[in-house]
């Protein structure tokens, strides 16, 4: 099952993702979840996200696949907004260390202490990152490895990746390692925009992860080290804003490396154009 975490309060707009195959038969119900959060339970085969919400969604507690497909068709993306750079991150880490909870800190300025895993919790948020307007994707996986068959196709889908774990969980540490090995494998790529987070900062004394061991393995891989909390806030913008500047500034040298390759051939061309037999 994936599904769709909707927020309940306040009533303002969102811009949402349902993570799911809306065209599936077998849609189940909208239930409130201990965190304070909605559920839209999608059936059938799960696909990547693909359509938007950009309201909030009331609904009784029995929902009709037909009224589904009238929300999906309500949903579609508005003009304009593909005119805005979209940057796509992907949380990573073990189960508990923090991941939603640094997510919904972000999204929403709340801290929900309770959340309830699922396969992916999928959000879109806009944003201004240095003077520019843009969109934020975030994919929050769950950590568990009953979804370590669908991991991959998160994996493809990023373009920089928030590597969580908290400083309170040793294992957790550990972990980040067999993260990152999967992202590499999978992106084939050791320069992939990526940071490692401390997360549970506020819990100092409960540290099992010294600092500098942290900050000694963020530097053999090439990666900053920040130390967040999320019920405090603390660098919690910092580490979704330093990725993305990463991201975007990973964008502007593959496109300028594309942009090389394409006068290179075209150069090619013209001197071959040029070229007489005698």
């Amino acid at each position: 099952m994936s599904s769709c975490c909707i927020h309940k309060l306040p009533f303002s707009e969102l811009d949402m993702r349902v993570t799911g195959d809306l065209g599936s038969t077998g849609f189940g119900e909208i239930r409130a979840s201990a965190s304070g959060f909605w559920r839209l339970i999608l059936g059938g085969h799960y696909t990547p996200p693909s359509l938007h919400l950009s309201f909030l969604l009331f609904l009784p507690v029995s929902v009709s696949p037909f009224l589904c497909a009238r929300v999906a068709m309500a949903a579609s993306k508005p003009k304009g907004q593909n005119s805005l750079a979209l940057h796509k991150v992907i949380m990573v880490g073990s189960g508990g260390v923090g991941k939603s909870a640094l997510t919904l800190q972000f999204m929403y300025d709340e801290f929900v202490e309770d959340y309830e895993p699922t396969k992916a919790d999928s959000y879109r948020k806009k944003v201004v990152l240095d003077g520019e307007e843009v969109q934020i994707d975030i994919l929050d996986t769950a950590g568990q490895e009953d979804y370590a068959a669908i991991r991959d196709n998160y994996f493809r889908s990023g373009e920089g990746f928030l590597c969580v774990f908290s400083i309170t969980e040793l294992e957790s540490f550990a972990a980040t390692a067999d993260f990152r090995e999967q992202i590499l494998r999978v992106k084939e790529d050791e320069s992939v925009p990526f940071l490692l987070v401390g997360n549970k900062s506020d819990l100092e004394d409960r540290r099992q992860v010294n600092v500098e061991e942290a900050k000694l393995r963020a530097e053999q891989w090439g990666v900053s080290y920040v130390e967040t909390s999320a019920k405090t806030r603390a660098n919690v913008d910092k580490v979704f804003f330093d990725l993305m500047r990463e991201i975007r500034a990973r964008k502007m040298e593959d496109s300028k490396e594309k942009n090389g390759k394409k006068k290179r051939k075209s150069l090619a061309k013209r001197i071959r154009e040029r070229c007489c037999i005698l």
